[in-house]
């Protein structure tokens, strides 16, 4: 009786609590916001946009003009007063959640920034953790600041730049805005002429003397590949790619005469005057480089080249035919054409990119969205007198996120290793440990769930979750980002570790030892035990415990369901994990009812072993799912299949009648293990033992199988010895 009521009470606890969450589970009202066309690509951003927030002196505003894209803002005697920009626009920097954060920002004609706004997010920590104001009030601190200043997240800059207070709980998110509101400041104040770009010595190429196949020029990097794939942009892929193209500087000597041909070249060159520079395009693709609305007098809208802050787009008096490509081994194309860069503003001897404009479909929202796909190029260094010049390029987030944690990536790591090497060696520990007192585990796996809960938990934040493991799906499906998974050094090598022992030994490792969550529940059964608890502590009856076993199944399968619909919806219903208000933002940061969430399972994990990780962890389940295919699992004996005695210490409820592991539930507390060993716990050698000593017959070890080692095998081996140390003289 009192088992099926603390069932029905637990059940019922926790349920209430889930349903307790459901009202707050609404989006924040900048989370994926759906903005107006107007907004994302219309011609006047700020019909929809609101730009006098972030340029309060203007009184009206031109339409979007320049390239990249901007604003200007006219004051009451319509001088212009400063410039809005849309961070889109101008700069393609993802933050976290492997999207970027849409940023309107506004800057005077003195350069300093007037105003910064968050138009939309999509960041997860700012769904279901932190509230969305610690955003909105970073982005408050770059008012008043020079959009040409150094800008530098955290303190202790030397050299005169910014430093500004990153975002607790959101590192990354704060280190990629940052550098969306710096770059894209001033690229924008370089293009209207506040900030002025430092001279750069002009490119001087080496006469080489030289002719080279088509796959030799690829090698060095003198051809650049840009290839835009039929998905990218909603187009049908049975067609082949949206755009495959090939391209390359012709000025450089060995590249115009291996493409043109020597007379071809020189006839070139002859005819293009000082600060022009020469770029050859062949290609294949569904569609035409030239753009299928291209006029005479027209601009091409889907080549442009970008270096620095500066663009350039080109007319149809830019263009020159290309009747041929004369380098050995060249690739069949459908198109090709001379497009003449005429600016003095154009160094060769820097980096720059081609970029091929083209509308895509928003994988999430159907709709049709401006986008450029870049391809980096850079003339090889043997062409140029001197070499290339130094290149001082932006840090990329992730980037910064592992340089400046090396001591606590290194203890992380520590923490990990020492636990897969604990397990590897689970054989020698149990055998080392008795039922009854068994400290070669206990010790280590306390040790264990404390750093977990203190260290990985609490201080590096570095509780994995199902939103990762959504994340992944997506990334196969759409497109796989390093940069997204590499942002926090803590996930990623957690997931890392995860994909090795998951496969190794099940999930069994992760979630009985080194989860966070699962710790901090362990631990506090083991404070019900301390404050004399114990003999109200009880675990569900197996029969209740076998079906609700699987309603983590069902929350993880609506979860990956739901965010095939919705990513975004998906990501709030995971609200269901309570990591974010247990570690990523502390309770004293949540509304009451995701505090309560916690505090019911951390009540009833007093009284039952975690509750949480049994019934509805979605991590957990996604993690059970290839623990199904480990290539190692705990042993069992002949006789498992009639003997109990494990299965009724078992806290996990892992072993079925039959004595059969369900891997898939086991959270390797190992109590299993150290019976199978111990000859006064596991009846098949309880039996054996007693049988031994009413014959008379002395104990022997008990070999890897967990048997006795028969006596005749023990006097043979001892026998032989002997006789090897007789030979030898010992």
């Amino acid at each position: 009786m009192f088992k099926r009521l603390f069932a029905g009470h637990m059940a019922q606890a926790m349920w209430l609590a889930l349903c307790m969450l459901l009202p707050q589970l609404a989006a924040a009202s900048l989370y994926s916001t759906e903005l107006p066309p107007e907004v994302v690509s219309g011609p006047n951003l700020c019909a929809a946009a609101p730009c006098r927030d972030v340029l309060p002196a203007a009184q009206s505003f031109s339409p979007r003009k320049g390239s990249p894209f901007y604003v200007e803002g006219y004051g009451a005697d319509k001088r212009v007063v400063g410039y809005v920009f849309l961070s889109t626009d101008v700069v393609d920097i993802p933050a976290y959640s492997g999207k970027p954060v849409v940023t309107l920002i506004g800057m005077d004609t003195t350069g300093v920034i007037t105003g910064v706004r968050i138009l939309k997010h999509s960041e997860p920590i700012l769904l279901a953790g932190l509230p969305e104001t610690v955003l909105t009030n970073f982005v408050k601190q770059y008012l008043g600041k020079r959009g040409d200043a150094k800008m530098e997240i955290g303190a202790g800059q030397a050299d005169g730049g910014l430093n500004f207070d990153g975002i607790s709980g959101a590192t990354v998110t704060a280190i990629a805005e940052n550098q969306v509101i710096a770059q894209s400041a001033f690229i924008i104040g370089s293009q209207v002429g506040i900030f002025k770009r430092k001279e750069r010595p002009p490119a001087h190429f080496k006469p080489l003397a030289e002719r080279l196949s088509w796959d030799a020029l690829a090698k060095e990097g003198s051809i650049g590949h840009l290839v835009v794939a039929a998905e990218d942009v909603g187009a049908d892929p049975s067609k082949g790619p949206y755009m495959d193209l090939y391209f390359g500087y012709l000025n450089a000597p060995t590249v115009g005469t291996s493409v043109l041909g020597e007379h071809g070249y020189k006839r070139l060159m002859q005819d293009l005057k000082p600060d022009e520079h020469a770029l050859f395009v062949v290609a294949n693709g569904q569609v035409s480089f030239k753009g299928s609305g291209f006029v005479r007098g027209g601009i091409y809208d889907r080549v442009q080249v970008r270096q620095d802050s500066a663009s350039f787009t080109f007319r149809d008096t830019d263009y020159l035919n290309l009747y041929g490509v004369e380098a050995a081994g060249k690739p069949a194309y459908r198109e090709s054409g001379i497009f003449i860069i005429r600016s003095k503003n154009f160094n060769p001897a820097w980096p720059w990119q081609l970029s091929f404009l083209a509308n895509r479909t928003d994988k999430q929202t159907g709709a049709k969205v401006f986008a450029h796909f870049d391809e980096e190029y850079w003339v090889p260094a043997r062409y140029l007198e001197g070499g290339r010049p130094r290149v001082e390029r932006p840090e990329p987030a992730w980037h910064k996120a592992w340089s400046g944690k090396k001591l606590e990536i290194a203890l992380f790591a520590l923490v990990l290793l020492t636990a897969a090497v604990l397990y590897a060696q689970r054989d020698k520990l149990v055998r080392a440990s008795k039922r009854k007192h068994k400290p070669w585990i206990s010790v280590p796996r306390h040790l264990l769930w404390i750093a977990s809960v203190v260290y990985l938990g609490w201080m590096l934040k570095a509780q994995p979750s199902v939103t990762q493991v959504l994340t992944w799906f997506h990334s196969l499906i759409h497109q796989w980002k390093w940069e997204l998974f590499l942002s926090d050094p803590f996930i990623f090598l957690f997931w890392i570790f995860l994909a090795v022992t998951v496969l190794l030994w099940g999930r069994g490792l992760f979630c009985g030892w080194l989860c966070p969550m699962g710790s901090l529940q362990h631990l506090a059964y083991r404070l019900g035990q301390v404050i004399g608890l114990g003999r109200y502590q009880r675990l569900l009856p197996k029969r209740v415990h076998d079906k609700l076993k699987w309603t983590k199944y069902v929350v993880f399968a609506v979860l990956l369901a739901v965010s095939l619909w919705s990513m975004e919806a998906a990501e709030t219903l995971a609200e269901i994990e309570p990591f974010k208000t247990t570690f990523l933002v502390g309770p004293w940061n949540r509304p009451w009812p995701y505090t309560l969430f916690v505090a019911v399972i951390l009540g009833i994990s007093i009284l039952s072993e975690r509750p949480y990780c049994k019934y509805l962890c979605p991590l957990g389940a996604s993690l059970a799912v290839p623990s199904t295919f480990r290539l190692f699992g705990l042993k069992r004996k002949q006789e498992c299949t009639t003997c109990h005695a494990c299965a009724a210490g078992c806290g996990s409820h892992a072993i079925d009648a039959q004595g059969n592991i369900d891997q898939r539930e086991c959270l390797a507390c190992l109590d299993c293990m150290v019976m199978y060993y111990d000859d006064h716990a596991c009846p098949p050698l309880v039996k054996e033992r007693k049988a031994r000593d009413k014959a008379g017959q002395p104990l022997t070890p008990i070999d890897a199988r967990g048997y006795f080692i028969p006596l005749e095998k023990v006097r043979s081996e001892l026998a032989t010895k002997a006789g090897q140390q007789q030979g030898t003289g010992k």
